[in-house]
């Protein structure tokens, strides 16, 4: 794949987001909350605070706070923020400007998810598109991922910085985008395409569940942006995990979709 370049050709951008304003926009935005252990065993209580979610220099800062308890335990928050009912999608180019914390048991993300979570079935058959993912521990890397099926699959991919740029995901921002058509995904940092896929189902073809294919990647998702503190992936924080100065910054979000 080395060698193709994001094109917009054809694309016009339909929304975005750059973080200009003194607070998030709570007309385009939704912040999400969540106990610990929600999902995946993650340590973080996702909160409605500005100590976690707040915005400066035309960015959105999303800060995972470390909280020493009376008796000596630790607490975790961190912010969670969606479109999900205010900026929905089929299709187009979906695409965020980011720098990502560095840290054991970090796990930054952009993702979509569906409008609505029950139209083929509950989680994996509804479907799930990872476009960046970073481990806190390991900033070579980013992986792009859809998550699908009855029984459940996924199919990834990864993209890792050359070794003669000397730096990793975590010194600077980078663009991570998605091509969502029709019959196909891709995904790109910055405009380099690393992975693609036209390979998923809803669910097993000699079963009366299964919906034809391009199902489930043919109906509305929204975005959303998180940062995770633990987990089955990640693993958890350990003593070289600071919470000083290492938060997940997004400079922009933006959509483009075909005129047509």
């Amino acid at each position: 794949m080395a060698g193709k370049k994001l094109s917009y050709e054809g694309y016009e951008l339909k929304w975005m987001d750059d973080f200009d304003s003194e607070k998030l926009n709570r007309d385009d935005w939704n912040v999400e909350l969540h106990e610990p252990g929600w999902v995946n065993h993650e340590l973080q209580e996702y909160i409605d605070s500005d100590s976690v979610i707040y915005q400066k220099d035309s960015c959105l800062y999303l800060q995972p706070v470390e909280e020493i308890k009376a008796d000596g335990s630790k607490y975790y928050t961190s912010g969670r923020v969606t479109t999900q009912g205010k900026r929905d999608f089929t299709y187009g180019i979906f695409e965020a400007k980011l720098r990502v914390p560095r840290g054991k048991g970090y796990l930054p993300a952009f993702w979509m998810m569906p409008t609505d979570e029950y139209h083929y079935g509950q989680w994996p058959v509804c479907g799930e598109i990872d476009i960046m993912e970073i481990l806190g521990h390991d900033g070579t890397t980013t992986y792009g991922t859809i998550h699908y099926g009855k029984p459940y699959k996924n199919e990834q991919g990864s993209h890792s910085l050359p070794k003669e740029m000397g730096e990793d995901y975590m010194d600077n921002f980078h663009v991570y985008s998605l091509e969502w058509e029709e019959k196909s995904l891709k995904w790109y940092v910055d405009g380099e395409l690393f992975f693609e896929t036209s390979k998923w189902y809803t669910a097993p073809t000699d079963t009366a569940e299964k919906t034809p294919y391009p199902a489930p990647y043919d109906q509305p998702f929204y975005m959303i942006l998180n940062l995770a503190v633990g987990g089955d992936w990640p693993g958890y924080p350990d003593e070289t995990t600071t919470f000083v100065d290492q938060p997940f910054v997004i400079d922009y979000v933006k959509v483009y979709q075909k005129a047509e």
